[in-house]
């Protein structure tokens, strides 16, 4: 009797592990058979949308897409959204609608624009060229409240800095920079890029724009390699130097050039234009109609003061500022002298505003600058506004930041926008922008660039 019991437990215990052989030798092959794709290849530029697809899952199973980068401060993005196969064991990203997770409904690009970062108040930071963004995409079993299975992967190497486009450090006389040149002869528009006030040189948006046939200088004010830490006036000779310097590349057929700005750089530009000779076209995103925070000097003379802020109408105990409760007003009768004179400018203006920017009241000072120039009989500018959209309008398709810690005041700040708004913003502005570049500095150059090389937008 004993043996006749011991031989049937054995073959009881053969029969489970074959069960479970079976199991999962299934499964293995059901998840080797799901395939995720990124189309029409891996490898894109940043700016690029990829389209995503998988297939072979059951038909209408339902499966989490999730995506997760790491900028290159090494803080971690990740955002994840559900998905219901169709009757072909399908989905496309491109068609179908997300059920719940970082965004619902149908985002192409909702993966890459609805990461978070795994703390509080960190923006995300790509600012070399050299270094792709690189993107994992996966395929998961659905299961509440945890991570499942893993079913398939994919990775998408995001390129900041185009074939072809030579990239120069510059460090001549004063400047301090990184200076971008499209592939072939030319000769192309040129672009002055201040895309930051602070200590950093960011060459993300001036290297896409090589990409895009612009020979690009993306300069630093302060900070950065040599020069000074910390600085208490702001002088017009430094940018001329960099125009100077950009107009003799041999590439450059423009007569002028552009400036394209963003938040403090915006009233830096609008001086740029307003002082300077030979800028064609401007681009102010998202900054102020003021010269703001240090005063404005050239050869040597005060040509602005500064328009200054006061945080003391903050709540003592909110954790983040909203900066645009706390400048000055421009029209008050005391700070009118900060206001920059653009009715001076011959060149041309476009205006970006956020409706929804926290950082600056960017709506308001739009108004203030068309009413001048109109008062001034000017019709030299465009505008365009986003509902929804928040401070940071930048090259699309990179994760949307709320919020983040600000060097000069110390303390987290809220930027604003609602995320699916502020990302059609940044695409729609981005063609926007190269469009009007396009058109306002080519007209000098006196023939088709050539632009063989360089991918249309």
């Amino acid at each position: 009797m004993a043996l006749t019991i011991s031989k049937n437990l054995c073959f009881l215990s053969d029969l489970s592990l074959f069960i479970a052989a079976s199991f999962s030798s299934q499964s293995a092959k059901m998840s080797s058979q799901v395939r995720l794709s990124l189309l029409p290849r891996a490898t894109c530029m940043f700016d690029e949308p990829v389209q995503v697809k998988v297939a072979g899952l059951r038909s209408r199973q339902v499966v989490t897409l999730r995506a997760r980068s790491t900028d290159e401060k090494g803080v971690a993005f990740s955002s994840s959204a559900t998905y219901r196969a169709d009757g072909s064991g399908e989905i496309d990203l491109e068609r179908d609608s997300s059920l719940r997770g970082s965004y619902t409904g149908v985002e192409p690009m909702g993966l890459l624009w609805s990461m978070r970062p795994d703390a509080l108040h960190k923006r995300f930071l790509r600012t070399k060229s050299l270094n792709p963004h690189v993107v994992k995409f996966s395929v998961h079993e659905d299961v509440e409240e945890e991570e499942g299975r893993m079913l398939a992967e994919a990775t998408n190497e995001r390129l900041l800095i185009a074939d072809g486009v030579m990239r120069r450090p510059i460090k001549e006389g004063n400047i301090r920079g990184v200076l971008f040149t499209p592939p072939g002869g030319g000769p192309f528009p040129a672009l002055l890029d201040l895309y930051t006030f602070g200590g950093g040189l960011s060459e993300k948006r001036a290297s896409l724009l090589a990409g895009r046939g612009f020979v690009v200088l993306t300069v630093a004010l302060y900070g950065h390699d040599d020069m000074a830490r910390n600085i208490e006036e702001v002088h017009l000779d430094y940018f001329e130097e960099a125009i100077e310097l950009l107009k003799k590349q041999d590439k450059v057929g423009s007569k002028g050039v552009g400036v394209i700005s963003i938040s403090k750089s915006g009233d830096l530009a609008l001086s740029i234009a307003s002082y300077l000779p030979g800028v064609e076209a401007t681009v102010w995103i998202n900054g102020c109609s003021a010269n703001t925070i240090l005063p404005l000097y050239y050869k040597k003379s005060q040509l602005l003061p500064a328009l200054m802020f006061d945080k003391s109408n903050q709540p003592a105990d909110s954790e983040t500022l909203i900066g645009k409760n706390f400048m000055h007003n421009p029209l008050a009768e005391e700070n009118k002298a900060t206001l920059v004179p653009i009715e001076r400018a011959e060149g041309r203006f476009l205006f970006v505003a956020s409706e929804d920017d926290l950082n600056w009241d960017s709506k308001a000072y739009v108004e203030m600058m068309v009413e001048r120039l109109q008062r001034h009989g000017k019709d030299n500018f465009e505008s365009v506004c986003y509902p929804g959209a928040g401070h940071y309008l930048e090259p699309p398709y990179g994760p949307y930041c709320p919020s983040s810690f600000h060097g000069v005041v110390g303390r987290p700040v809220q930027w604003g926008g609602e995320p699916r708004s502020h990302a059609a913003a940044e695409v729609h502005v981005w063609k926007k922008i190269q469009e009007f570049f396009m058109t306002h500095s080519i007209s000098d150059i006196g023939r088709t660039p050539d632009v063989k090389s360089v991918k249309p937008l």
